[in-house]
């Protein structure tokens, strides 16, 4: 279990610590433990509570209107807010809760939701973008396990290899040729794919080799085709 100060609660939230204090004396909304010590912390469970408050708040749900919900209207509430609005914030924070809860239904619904309303290009560059920023928080104050990620990275890894299947092959005229490929211990490839859809849209070829790949594989596979262009990301 990860432990929180109240100032991780208002940088991973966005709610002032101030403001945590107030509904914490007058709505209980969360109880902070206490060490044998007695210094103040916070769990997961108060995290994603407070996700959510922040959330409903922000869209003129009244705090005293909000602690009287149980979760599931909380979640049922965000899902239908998602999926009518045009807020990255929200659906960021949506992802995120769904992550943390490995919640493979809600994280497939608001991320398709996404794909209608903005556009599979705007979603990835608006939204997943901002979505692996917060991830990036996250991971620094060990809130979320390699399993939530990996999890998450899966489901959106999913999406990208659809997208790029239902492309169709470019015409064989003055197109360009592309490889693309992540080097020896490198894993991270969704980046990778993405790219690999981009330039396949703009009608090039891709020869997409994948994660872990051997320096000497390259040039061996550069004996065989002329390669234009060589593409890779490193973490």
């Amino acid at each position: 279990m990860v432990r929180y100060s109240i100032k991780d609660l208002e940088k991973l939230s966005g709610i002032k610590a101030h403001t945590i204090r107030i509904w914490e004396k007058r709505y209980k909304l969360v109880e902070p433990a206490r060490t044998s010590t007695n210094i103040r912390y916070y769990t997961d469970e108060d995290l994603k509570k407070l996700l959510n408050v922040s959330m409903l708040n922000r869209y003129g749900f009244r705090i005293s209107n909000i602690v009287a919900m149980s979760q599931e209207e909380m979640n049922r509430r965000l899902t239908d807010i998602s999926l009518h609005d045009s807020d990255y914030d929200l659906e960021v924070e949506n992802l995120v809760l769904s992550m943390i809860e490995l919640d493979e239904s809600r994280f497939e619904r608001i991320l398709s939701s996404s794909i209608v309303k903005y556009g599979f290009e705007e979603t990835m560059t608006g939204i997943l973008h901002r979505f692996f920023e917060k991830i990036g928080v996250l991971w620094q104050t060990g809130t979320i396990t390699p399993a939530q990620e990996h999890f998450v990275s899966n489901l959106i890894r999913q999406k990208l290899i659809k997208a790029i299947d239902n492309l169709k092959f470019p015409d064989a005229i003055n197109l360009k040729s592309f490889l693309l490929f992540l080097p020896e211990n490198e894993y991270h490839e969704i980046g990778l794919l993405f790219f690999h859809y981009l330039i396949k849209k703009h009608g090039h070829q891709v020869i997409y080799l994948g994660q872990n790949v051997p320096i000497h594989d390259l040039k061996e596979i550069a004996t065989l085709r002329e390669i234009d262009f060589l593409f890779t990301s490193i973490t």
